[in-house]
C-alpha cells in the first residue's frame, strides 16, 4: 500500500465507513461515501484498497452474491480510528468562522484541538479534495451597509457567556452612552442575541423582573457570582423577541399595499413578504404588492430604505409615517 498522507487519510476513512458484521457495505457504496468526503477515487481503487486493508485488519467479504459486501469481523475488538472526516473538518471550521460570537468561550477552548486537527486535515487534502477549498468559495455578507464591529473585552465576553451557560448571576460594570462613569449592579443573564455588527445581552437587573437589553461592548467588567439566575416566570427568548424587541417581531397584523418601481420590487417575486402575497402590474409599470405582514419598526425601516422606489398605499397610518420621515429628510437637504 502507498502511505502518502492523502492515501492514508483515504484508508482511515474507508475503515471508518465499514460496518460490523452482519451489516455490510459494497465497494460502490464506499466509493460514493468517499466522494462525498472529497476523495476522488474510482470503484476499482476502492476495491484494491479493500483487498490490501483486509490483509492487515480483520475485514471479511461476503462473496455469495454480487456486489460483494464488506464488514468488520463480528469478533474483531472494538476500536476507533484517530482523526475526523473531511466533512466533519469542514463543519467544525465553518462553525468556528460563523458562530464564534455566540459560541461559549469555554466550548471554543474545548474545541480548539479539534479546530487545529480540522485545519490540518483539510490542508493535507488541499490538492486532492474539493472540500478543502470550500471555505475559500463561500461568504456571508450583510444585506445592509457593513459596519465595523465594536471591540468587546474577551474576558468580559467569556464571563458573561459562562454565566449564561451555567445560569449564574453576574456583577457587571456598565457604561451607559450618556453617563460619565459606569454603573455597577448584579444581573440575571437570560439570552444572547447578535443583530448585525452588535452583540446584545438580554437580562434582568438587580431585583427587577422586566428584561433589559445591554450592548455587550459597553460592559466594562464582569464577575461571575455563585448565586443562581432569578429568571422571570415563563420567560422565553423567542417570545420576548417576537414581542417587538429590537424593532421586529409579531406586531399587529396589517394588510400592506405598496407600489414598487420594478427595479426595487422585482426581488419580491422570489422572496415574498408572506404566503398570501399578490403582485400585479400597474399601467405605469409599477408593481402593486399586497401582503399580510406584522407592523413594526423593522417594516418601516425596510420601506424607507427603498426611498423613491416605493409608495405605501395602505394602511393609512403607515403611509403617514413614511411620508413624515421622507418629508423631514427632504427638509434636511432642501431647507425652507
Amino acid at each position: 500500500m502507498s502511505f502518502t498522507p492523502e492515501t492514508l487519510l483515504r484508508h482511515w476513512q474507508t475503515l471508518r465507513l465499514i460496518p460490523r458484521h452482519p451489516r455490510k457495505i459494497t465497494a460502490a457504496e464506499l466509493c460514493q461515501h468517499l466522494g462525498g468526503e472529497g476523495f476522488s477515487v474510482g470503484k476499482r481503487t476502492v476495491e484494491r484498497d479493500l483487498q490490501s486493508l483486509s490483509r492487515i485488519f480483520p475485514l471479511i467479504v461476503d462473496e455469495r452474491s454480487k456486489p460483494f459486501g464488506w464488514s468488520w469481523d463480528k469478533e474483531a475488538p472494538a476500536f476507533d480510528l484517530p482523526g475526523i472526516s473531511s466533512s466533519e473538518s469542514l463543519t467544525l471550521l465553518m462553525a468556528r468562522e460563523y458562530l464564534r460570537s455566540v459560541m461559549p468561550s469555554s466550548v471554543q477552548n474545548q474545541l480548539a484541538p479539534y479546530f487545529r486537527q480540522a485545519e490540518q486535515k483539510l490542508d493535507a487534502l488541499a490538492e486532492h479534495s474539493s472540500l478543502a477549498s470550500w471555505l475559500d468559495k463561500v461568504r456571508i455578507i450583510p444585506p445592509t451597509q457593513p459596519l465595523l464591529v465594536p471591540v468587546i473585552d474577551e474576558s468580559v465576553e467569556a464571563t458573561l457567556q459562562e454565566a449564561l451557560l451555567l445560569d449564574r448571576q453576574c456583577l457587571i460594570s456598565y457604561q451607559r452612552k450618556d453617563a460619565d462613569k459606569p454603573d455597577e449592579y448584579p444581573i440575571n443573564p437570560l439570552g444572547l442575541v447578535q443583530r448585525g455588527a452588535l452583540l446584545y445581552l438580554i437580562c434582568t437587573i438587580k431585583t427587577y423582573a422586566d428584561p433589559r437589553i445591554l450592548v455587550l461592548h459597553r460592559v466594562r467588567s464582569a464577575e461571575l457570582l455563585s448565586s443562581p439566575v432569578q429568571r422571570p416566570r415563563e420567560f422565553d427568548l423567542d417570545t420576548y423577541l417576537s414581542g417587538g424587541a429590537f424593532g421586529w417581531g409579531a406586531g399587529n397584523a396589517i394588510q400592506l399595499e405598496v407600489l414598487f418601481n420594478p427595479e426595487s420590487g422585482n426581488h419580491l417575486y422570489e422572496t415574498p413578504l408572506s404566503v398570501d402575497q399578490v403582485i400585479s402590474i400597474e399601467p405605469d409599470g409599477r408593481l402593486r404588492v399586497v401582503a399580510a405582514v406584522p407592523e413594526n419598526k423593522q417594516l418601516l425601516w425596510w420601506l424607507l430604505g427603498f426611498g423613491e422606489g416605493v409608495e405605501v398605499l395602505a394602511p393609512k397610518g403607515l403611509r403617514e409615517s413614511v411620508a413624515r420621515c421622507l418629508t423631514l429628510a427632504a427638509r434636511r437637504y432642501h431647507p425652507l
